[in-house]
Formats: C-alpha cells, structure tokens, sequence
C-alpha cells in the first residue's frame, strides 16, 4: 500500500486528506496521478494540472519519479510567498 495525502486548496478542493492505494500496476507518481484522475471529473481537472506539485517521503519529485510500497505520496499546489 501507499499512502497519499492531499495538502492547503487541493484538500479543500478535493474534499479528502489522504488515502491508501495498493501499489498495483501504478509505477511512477505520473501512474498515481493518472489512477486518481479516474475517479471522478473534478479529480482529473485537479491532476491535469501541470504545476501541481508532489513529493514521495517529504522529498520533491517529478512524475517520472518510482514509487513502491510504504511509500507516502504528497500533493499540493504551488506555493506562493509574499
């Protein structure tokens, strides 16, 4: 299983803070965000986004990144400063 967890807007939006998924077919974060982008079309509107951000156990990462089990997922929007 992995873990996944939604973080700031993103959990508002998406009305959930984390998840588990078995690990499966889903290899890389980019086969995360496809898996959670078929759940419904506010999910693949929000995993569409190309400057959503991810990390896998508190370190960034892009979508080509490998995941396993044990794993924690995180995604977020971009963060802004000001």
């Amino acid at each position: 299983m992995i873990k996944i967890v939604f973080f700031a807007a993103l959990r508002e939006q998406l009305d959930c803070s984390e998840l588990s998924l078995p690990v499966g077919e889903a290899k890389t974060v980019n086969d995360i965000k496809q898996l959670l982008s078929d759940k419904n079309a506010l999910w693949q509107q929000t995993f569409s986004n190309a400057s959503l951000l991810s990390a896998v156990n508190h370190d960034m990462v892009d979508g080509t990144h490998l995941v396993k089990s044990g794993d924690e997922i995180a995604f977020f929007p971009p963060v802004t400063g000001g």
